[in-house]
């Protein structure tokens, strides 16, 4: 069966290859030849998972050594795969939607003149994601990491056309960077401490490596976390992705790329595990992410934008879960596979609506859309009650076990961890009935363009809802199915390890205390958008509501620190070029200069003075070797 792991990669590759370089005589069948091989790749998946089940725990992982890159005395680098439990669970999510979104895609480029290069781009992407997820060490985790990076630039950028989404798909490529930076220190590090870059090796011996090393790696590990997950600080860049196609926001910012960081941290726990500073700071970023998106996603009114609010809060309580250690990992990647679900239903569901609506994104335009798209308004309420954490839904038993792993962490700081992820889930309520209410409650909002057309709101074809179905069945289901039994923690334990912890609160109460604060931030969205028709223009709104309306000030500190700051660093590294090294260049030539200068005046041609010079120097040896003689 491992000769089976390279097909994986293999398929999509090939389209990407094919629909890249063939040229326009595969317009009309490209996105046919592209949405096959990923559903290619999504059997090979199906394949090597059925035939993994069927083998104890301990004994499912398969590796494939394809060959040498690099074999040189004291460094090897090998193109070699691993798929365990960890890496099996990524490998059918990202083929499963993947494959979904490329059946949604037909319907919603179809009318693009480009198709078949969007269809190769999507195609790139999954062979660099399942590159990074099923490498066996850190330095081919890197190509599929840097893969991924170039093929998000260009589906971000695909309409570059318009100068927003250039500049957001370069905004994307530039701050992803500098988290890449951050992954390359963490690989060379591991080299020079453990002479490998193999994760057996590597994850076996953290344990006996000094704590300051392991607690460099770990943070430069969650530098890289945070670029390709857009946590906090290298966040700014998923509200302005969002001028890409629908399609890319729910493959890319909702299941795929930003849980890479996801993936990074879990798959090195053995490193955090023993670097409790460093994973502290994890637990940190998360906690603080998962309240700044859900506070910027309160204030938008462009729909996508409201969702990459969303998807940033909901990656922090996953990286708050991979902080705790053995007794969250698990969870992390529960909530993750339940968040790719709903989320990427969510994503499609407000494509559909985009569709509908003359590709309109403004909410406050919309309004009472559930009577023209009855599929769409099921299927993306479903997603909705998902995300809040309704109870018997996905959302539900996935994030529940996230908080109650926060208040398992024990003393103060288990305390304030869960009150901030309870915090967060009353914040995720409010903020999702209000794209809800705002999108399909109320009376119609909509206006005629400026060329005087008025949208006329109207399903969408069943390429685009039947994927959308589909991701609304495991909306609904998969968080049950995977919490019934502890399926989903006996599948992950023998990889990730698991700790129950000892939380101070039963897990009765700690649901309580879920549907409670669900309740609340129902209500108070109800009463502000649900009890009263929502204003065409948005309200000044308070302090607040201004910053989260400007995504709290990320552009502002960047361009203020990091803009600016970098300006006056080149300034004055200029001025200490100049003035110093310069000077001390300038001024020995100089001072070399003048000295020749005064040297060149005694060779005047005249005999005289070259006799008066050697009768001088005469002397003045003779009266040397008298002195030295007396003394």
């Amino acid at each position: 069966m491992e000769n089976l792991i390279a097909l994986l990669v293999a398929a999509p590759l090939l389209g990407a290859a094919v629909l890249l370089c063939g040229g326009r005589r595969l317009d009309k069948t490209g996105h046919w030849l592209g949405t096959v091989l990923a559903g290619a790749s999504f059997v090979v998946g199906l394949i090597l998972f059925t035939d993994m089940l069927g083998k104890d725990p301990e004994n499912r992982a398969l590796h494939q050594h394809l060959f040498s890159w690099i074999p040189v005395e004291g460094f090897q680098a090998d193109i070699a795969f691993q798929l365990d439990q960890l890496s099996m669970t990524f490998v059918l999510l990202i083929t499963g939607v993947g494959t979904l979104i490329h059946i949604y895609s037909i319907g919603y480029m179809e009318h693009d003149e480009r198709r078949r290069r969007f269809f190769g781009y999507l195609n790139l992407f999954l062979a660099a994601m399942l590159i990074l997820v099923i490498a066996d060490n850190y330095l081919l985790l890197y190509v599929g990491w840097e893969g991924v990076g170039l093929a998000s630039f260009l589906l971000i950028g695909f309409w570059q056309h318009k100068p927003t989404a250039a500049t957001a798909a370069k905004k994307a490529f530039l701050v992803n960077r500098v988290g890449d930076m951050g992954l390359s220190i963490a690989i060379m590090l591991m080299f020079t401490t453990f002479g490998t870059f193999a994760f057996g090796p590597v994850l076996e011996s953290a344990g006996e490596t000094s704590q300051g090393k392991l607690t460099a790696i770990g943070l430069m590990l969650l530098l890289a976390a945070c670029g390709k997950s857009a946590q906090v600080p290298l966040q700014s860049w998923l509200g302005d992705a969002m001028e890409g196609p629908t399609p890319v926001s729910a493959l890319i910012h909702a299941a795929t790329m930003v849980t890479a960081g996801v993936y990074l941290i879990v798959r090195s726990g053995a490193i955090f595990n023993a670097a409790p500073d460093a994973q502290l700071v994890v637990v940190i970023v998360g906690a603080v992410t998962l309240i700044f998106g859900a506070i910027v996603g309160c204030a938008k009114d462009d729909i996508k934008k409201a969702l990459a609010g969303s998807t940033m809060s909901q990656i922090g309580y996953m990286i708050l879960a991979a902080g705790l250690g053995p007794i969250g990992y698990i969870f992390a990647i529960m909530h993750l596979v339940t968040h790719g679900f709903f989320k990427a239903g969510l994503f499609l569901g407000a494509g559909s609506v985009m569709h509908g609506m003359n590709d309109e994104v403004d909410m406050r335009k919309y309004g009472g859309l559930r009577k023209y798209m009855p599929v769409t308004f099921v299927t993306f309420g479903l997603g909705y009650l998902a995300i809040i954490g309704f109870p018997g839904l996905s959302g539900f038993f996935s994030k529940d076990k996230i908080i109650e792993a926060a208040f398992a962490k024990g003393g103060a700081e288990g305390w304030i961890l869960g009150s901030v992820a309870l915090l967060g889930a009353a914040i995720t309520a409010f903020y999702m009935t209000r794209v809800m209410l705002m999108t399909f409650f109320g009376e119609k909002r909509w206006q005629p363009d400026a060329e005087g057309h008025e949208p006329h709101p109207h399903e969408s074809p069943k390429s685009m809802t039947v994927p959308m179905i589909v991701l609304a069945f495991g909306s609904v289901f998969a968080g049950g199915f995977f919490a019934i039994g502890d399926r989903f923690v006996n599948w992950l334990e023998p990889v990730t390890g698991y700790d129950h912890g000892h939380s101070p609160l039963s897990a009765a109460t700690v649901t309580g205390a879920t549907v409670v604060a669900l309740v609340v931030g129902v209500g108070i969205a109800w009463a502000m958008y649900g009890r009263k028709p929502v204003p065409l223009v948005a309200p000044r709104g308070s302090v607040l509501t201004r910053a989260a309306r400007r995504d709290l000030l990320q552009d502002d500190f960047n361009h203020v620190v990091l803009v600016r700051g970098g300006e006056h660093l080149t300034r004055s590294l200029v001025y200490v070029d100049h003035s110093l090294v310069d000077g001390v260049v300038n001024g020995t030539a100089a001072s070399v200069g003048g000295l020749s200068g005064r040297l060149r005046r005694m060779q005047n041609g005249y005999a005289r003075t070259y006799a008066v010079s050697m009768f001088g120097g005469t002397a003045v040896v003779i009266a040397a070797t008298l002195l030295m003689r007396a003394v």
